[in-house]
């Protein structure tokens, strides 16, 4: 019978062939769904995907502590990064230092507005072969290299007290009294305050056990030299000082010498541009000048440097060949420039803020009066303009410890 269909006059493959064919595309057919689909056409949930939702929720946990302990991580490089920019500075403080004198060029100058002169000083190299004794006893009081230092002898026993007792109650750790005398050092023992008494120096020591407050406040200079050789900065301080806040926390740390002011104004305190008026110049009269009120040398932070160590054996030395006031000595050495047969300490310094370290005229005459200024809590508060400093030290403590309002207010604005 014929078939149907057809064009084509070509011989019908067998049913050998055929089958051959079939099997043939059927290996083909699996061979690609192998390729494609290696696991199968039908496959089973994995574990993993039926864990997938414990799994998110543990990826948020692990998420969350990464953030914190990445957070933590950032702060502890930042502090780093800090410290380090701090020895950059100072490597290229010495760098500059050592190129001092030499033809080649450390540096080239850059852009207009761009350039900055360095401010502060490298630190010497601690010399502990200076004091042992001395040198132990920091290592167990400083903080950081820092203290605060006071000279006392019997004459000022009272101040004393009161000026430790607000060191303890603002809890300030680094602090420490040199006795001038047995009895203090004996005082400062037995109320748990740290002290240092100097081995025996006769010409020292026949001021300290006797000397009023002018010339134990000229022993400081001479006995401040050992603890910067042995590498500590110190805030020196008078002992007619209240202590309110933790002064470590408002230095700036960028000067040889950083001190409070003895002005009460802004003028006064940081600089002015004083105007002469000589008539008989005529036309040329005015003559411009440049005037501040000096330093307080009853408190001041100095840091181990070569310019600071210089003031003091410059004060030093002409206290001990002059019958001088040392915080005037202490100003000429500063301010005084050179000149012809004169050459002038090149000390970098720092007027503190007269509202943060405040003397006693900025209280008496400004601040107590004025409803605004009276609400700011000072670092600390110095007696150094009026005579009755006890009465005066425990009347501030009234006013801006214990609240008392009207504390401050039967004082006279100067002394009587």
């Amino acid at each position: 019978m014929p078939r149907g269909g057809g064009g084509g006059g070509g011989k019908p493959l067998s049913r050998g062939s055929r089958i051959v064919i079939a099997v043939a595309i059927g290996v083909a057919l699996g061979c690609l769904c192998a390729f494609l689909y290696p696991e199968g056409l039908f496959l089973r949930p994995s574990t993993s995907a039926l864990q997938w939702p414990r799994h998110v929720g543990s990826v948020a946990c692990e998420s969350s502590d990464k953030v914190t302990s990445l957070k933590s991580q950032l702060v502890s490089l930042e502090r780093k990064n800090a410290e380090l920019k701090s020895q950059i500075n100072e490597l290229s403080m010495k760098l500059q230092l050592a190129g001092q004198g030499k033809n080649e060029s450390l540096y080239k100058a850059g852009p207009f507005g761009t350039v900055k002169a360095l401010r502060t000083n490298p630190t010497i190299i601690p010399d502990e072969s200076v004091n042992p004794r001395l040198a132990k006893i920091l290592e167990e009081v400083a903080v950081k290299k820092e203290l605060i230092v006071a000279l006392a002898n019997s004459n000022v026993r009272e101040m004393l007290e009161v000026w430790f007792t607000n060191i303890k109650r603002v809890g300030i750790p680094n602090y420490l009294v040199v006795a001038l005398d047995d009895n203090i050092e004996s005082f400062c023992k037995s109320n748990g305050v740290p002290v240092y008494r100097r081995d025996p120096d006769e010409d020292v020591d026949s001021i300290a056990k006797t000397g009023g407050n002018h010339a134990v406040s000229g022993l400081k200079f001479h006995v401040l030299r050992e603890f910067l050789q042995l590498g500590y900065s110190i805030l020196l301080s008078d002992i007619d000082i209240i202590f309110l806040r933790n002064p470590f926390d408002h230095l700036y740390r960028d000067s040889d010498v950083e001190s409070m002011s003895d002005g009460h104004t802004n003028m006064t305190a940081y600089g002015f541009n004083d105007v002469f008026d000589e008539p008989s110049m005529g036309w040329a009269r005015y003559v411009h000048t440049m005037r501040i009120w000096v330093y307080n040398s009853g408190f001041f932070y100095i840091r181990p440097t070569i310019p600071a160590i210089e003031l003091l054996d410059r004060v030093a030395g002409r206290l001990s060949r002059e019958k001088a006031w040392d915080q005037a000595v202490f100003n000429e050495e500063l301010f005084i420039p050179s000149h012809p047969g004169y050459e002038g300490l090149h000390a970098s310094r720092r007027t503190m803020d007269m509202y943060v370290f405040m003397n006693s005229k900025v209280l008496f005459k400004t601040v107590r009066k004025d409803a605004r200024l009276s609400k700011l809590k000072p670092v600390i508060v110095h007696s150094n303009y009026h005579p009755d400093k006890l009465d005066r030290m425990k009347a501030i403590i009234e006013f801006y410890v214990n609240g008392k309002q009207n504390a401050l207010q039967h004082f006279p604005d100067g002394s009587e």
